[in-house]
């Protein structure tokens, strides 16, 4: 990959001598030219499982922000004239790209995010469907009419480019989430900025040289600027952005939220979760079992779909029965480095990320939580590797059944019936994603038709929308009224106006 834009993929760049180079210093995108970042600190993009440094982040701050919006704000004029039809072969280009190296940018997150090769592999195929779906901007940015509504008069409404818009982007999928809010935005006709995550930004680097690869995309009308909090400070109080999409933590979602409100940005702010699986007494145990081991435990459980607590229902029996599939399995599973091809439980992010989980799993423990398999044994070279845990709790409140722990930690809730389960579903704060495990058409459909989460499954695991359909979360796990992806992501990326006319 280019040196003007990140350092070259997953193994350490080596000097003619055969020693190792120093880490890259990763430099901005503005205005069509890779920009160095000088004097400005830098932060370690640290390898997750080796604990190596791979490059440096310039932490750019508001200086550096200005600079892009300045170069979106001049493009975006011309590129709002640009007939849609050319804007959506300017996506394809971008796709052509995205499907010429998406091996490379599949090694890349494995390096850089620390998830296993198959699981980066998945992440950058959905994020080339998502850029798929925005190819169909010419149908999708279709208005509507209604003739004659009066004497002589017409209505009509059209949907225009908000203007400048922004994406602040999350460590979990730093390929697929960018890919969420890009396409979408240029195709709608807007000029766009993105700040991905200070912790694994070289995916998004070699994303943005696919797109100045691509000769429709003019110069200015994608930036790209790394950094961290100072960045994105500027991004919520800069008056030149006129839309900021994020992806993080709860408490972090609420602060955008409200920062762009009272900036006057439209925001969408998508926040954490804490997804509950129903397992009933009928369900499929040799079905239910794997497909709950690739939701709590796949990339370390660091996924905003992960389910991180199983709600099994029924008498003690069977409860028992669940809990020794879950140990089970989950003993099965390899843990280690993403680039290893027998490994089922990569690294995770960071070595404080590891501690996080481990010190909560360990005041858990002291609150009367019984560890059904522990997985605090050796972390590895860089503090970072956790086995799969699971835990069973008593107290359905606890920590370890309601905060967002974000790790590869399972909590067992034990109920008695589907009711007792949907009250403790629908007691999260949070509403992203669930599933039930059932062979009851009836369960599951008063199961759909009664829990408060966005994306739901049925028998499946991770129930992650199609690029067409909305990234649908409830409740904590969004602020603002329209998602990502699909419909909504037209919606949001365009203004509507309405015309009232007399001939």
């Amino acid at each position: 990959m280019s040196e003007a834009g990140v350092s070259d993929g997953p193994k350490a760049p080596t000097a003619p001598d055969g020693h190792p180079r120093a880490p890259a210093r990763l430099a901005n995108y503005v205005d069509g030219m890779w920009r160095p970042v000088e004097a400005v600190a830098t932060l370690d993009d640290v390898d997750p499982a080796g604990g190596e440094t791979t490059a440096l982040v310039p932490l750019s701050g508001a200086a550096q922000v200005a600079e892009a919006v300045a170069a979106a704000r001049a493009a975006h004029p011309a590129w709002r004239e640009v007939p849609p039809q050319r804007r959506a072969r300017a996506v394809l280009a971008l796709r052509d790209q995205l499907l010429r190296r998406r091996e490379e940018l599949a090694a890349l997150v494995c390096a850089d995010m620390g998830k296993t090769l198959g699981d980066a592999e998945g992440e950058v195929a959905r994020g080339i469907e998502s850029v798929e779906a925005a190819a169909a901007i010419p149908h999708l940015l279709k208005g509507e009419t209604l003739e004659g509504v009066a004497g002589g008069v017409d209505v009509e409404l059209v949907r225009q480019p908000v203007g400048v818009v922004a994406a602040i982007t999350p460590f979990n999928f730093p390929a697929m989430i960018p890919l969420w809010f890009l396409p979408y935005a240029i195709a709608c006709g807007n000029a766009f900025l993105l700040k991905p995550s200070e912790q694994d930004p070289r995916p998004a680097s070699l994303i943005v040289e696919m797109v100045d690869a691509v000769e429709e995309i003019p110069a200015g009308v994608v930036n790209l600027v790394h950094g961290g909090r100072d960045a994105v400070s500027a991004i919520l109080e800069d008056p030149g952005i006129d839309a900021v999409s994020f992806v993080g933590r709860a408490e972090t979602a609420r602060i955008v939220a409200t920062r762009c409100a009272e900036s006057g940005k439209r925001v969408q702010a998508l926040g954490g979760a804490k997804n509950s699986l129903v397992v009933m007494p009928d369900a499929d145990l040799a079905q239910a079992a794997p497909a709950i081991m690739g939701s709590a435990f796949g990339a370390a459980g660091q996924r905003c779909l992960a389910g991180s607590v199983c709600v099994v229902v029924g008498e003690e029996g069977r409860r028992a029965e669940v809990r020794r599939a879950l140990v089970a399995a989950a003993s099965e599973l390899g843990v280690g480095p993403g680039d290893d091809p027998t490994v089922d439980v990569c690294p995770m992010v960071s070595a404080p990320a590891r501690e996080r989980v481990a010190e909560a799993i360990g005041r858990a423990t002291g609150e009367g939580a019984e560890l059904l398999l522990d997985g605090r044994g050796d972390a590895g070279p860089a503090g970072t590797l956790l086995g799969p845990t699971i835990a069973w709790v008593e107290d359905d409140e606890c920590e370890l059944a309601r905060d967002e722990l974000f790790g590869p930690l399972l909590t067992v809730v034990e109920v008695v019936d589907l009711d007792a389960a949907l009250e403790f579903v629908n007691g999260s704060r949070y509403g992203n994603a669930g599933a039930i495990f059932t062979r009851s058409g009836a369960a599951a459909r008063r199961y759909r038709y009664a829990v408060e989460a966005g994306m739901l499954g049925v028998n499946v695991g991770v129930p992650a929308p199609v690029a067409w359909f909305p990234f649908a979360g409830w409740k904590d796990s969004i602020d603002g009224d329209l998602h990502a992806n699909g419909a909504d992501a037209v919606s949001f990326y365009t203004r509507k106006k309405v015309l009232t006319s007399r001939w």
